[in-house]
């Protein structure tokens, strides 16, 4: 009997993830716009996300979450976190008691400061903790889409699911690690993002290899402090689903958090960013989260504090580099501080 799988939310990363599904089992992808679920099931494109790339003539979409859902041996969410926990409440009475559920959203609830995978622990409440897990790693949607090689960390607490994952989603192009982290890979996850609007503003400002490489080799270190305090395991931040996350996105044009960077570097005004970017950029609205986790556990994060003021408090991203050059001297690694 084959595997039926509901992908939640037909954005650029859900549409690559139901891709890739598609070649292992019965995938089914949901979407708000029925114009979208349309041309996917009929013209197997996504005419919103990924125009360009051709989809498995096997995937099918619907704009029903019951459709979806209902029989789904694995459920994907692939929606963005402000929108999280409203999609998975509506979705909550088609899933099945122990099917596992992988989330794909990079980012930390604002209300609560939940991570995704306790997002679904509160909604789910009845749910087994040990089959919530995440997709996470340097996985940029279009390049994915296009089958290009990549490589992708998929976490749960239950050893014989992350197997189950890893199963369901390697194919000859997307290579799936498993790590039973789950803490320190969605930490990663949603701070690289932050770290990456930070990377992409001293790009917009026009500053070199050296000063992005100093963020990005400075925000690893945040990320893994907070990731510890947490819970995380430390080797979990010099892997994929850390390093290799943050890379990519700090460094990639088709990364949407560094484009509003850059734009922000470049003088424009985030209001009239966001207004005309049709895809999440989940830094934006998960920094204040982040910042707001980080103060609870008494982890310095200097890097996404300035991105914070520049976001939410009018500072001019000018200053950001001199006020982080200008901070108290200090060792570099002890203490990961």
């Amino acid at each position: 009997m084959s595997t039926k799988a509901a992908v939640i939310g037909a954005g650029s990363w859900g549409t690559a993830v139901a891709a890739i599904v598609a070649t292992n089992a019965d995938a089914v992808l949901w979407a708000r716009d029925p114009v979208v679920a349309a041309a996917v099931t009929d013209e197997h494109r996504n005419p919103r996300y990924l125009p360009d790339v051709a989809l498995p003539v096997r995937l099918r979409a619907t704009t029903s979450l019951e459709d979806a859902c209902t029989g789904a041996d694995v459920v994907v969410m692939g929606v963005p976190s402000h929108g999280f926990r409203d999609v998975l409440g509506l979705a909550a009475p088609s899933i099945g008691a122990e099917v596992p559920i992988v989330s794909l959203a990079k980012g930390v609830e604002q209300a609560t400061l939940l991570r995704m995978t306790e997002v679904v622990a509160d909604v789910l409440s009845d749910h087994r903790r040990d089959m919530i897990g995440v997709l996470t790693g340097p996985n940029l949607a279009r390049e994915v889409a296009a089958a290009e090689p990549t490589a992708s960390v998929v976490a749960f607490e239950d050893a014989a699911t992350a197997e189950q994952l890893q199963h369901l989603l390697m194919t000859a192009t997307f290579r799936v690690y498993t790590n039973p982290d789950v803490v320190g890979c969605e930490i990663a996850g949603a701070l690289k993002n932050v770290i990456a609007l930070g990377a992409g503003i001293a790009h917009g400002l026009g500053y070199g290899d050296n000063t992005k490489a100093a963020l990005i080799t400075r925000g690893l270190a945040e990320l893994a402090r907070l990731g510890i305090s947490l819970g995380g395991d430390p080797l979990t931040f010099s892997g994929l689903a850390g390093l290799g996350d943050l890379v990519a996105t700090c460094t990639s044009e088709k990364s949407r958090n560094r484009t509003v960077g850059v734009a922000l570097g470049q003088g424009r005004a985030l209001e009239d960013i966001v207004a005309e970017t049709r895809m999440v950029a989940e830094g934006v609205k998960s920094t204040e989260a982040v910042l707001a986790l980080a103060r609870r556990q008494g982890i310095e994060m200097p890097i996404a504090e300035q991105v914070g003021a520049v976001l939410y408090e009018g500072r001019n991203p000018a200053d950001i580099v001199p006020a982080l050059m200008l901070r108290e001297a200090k060792p570099e690694l002890r203490g990961m501080r």
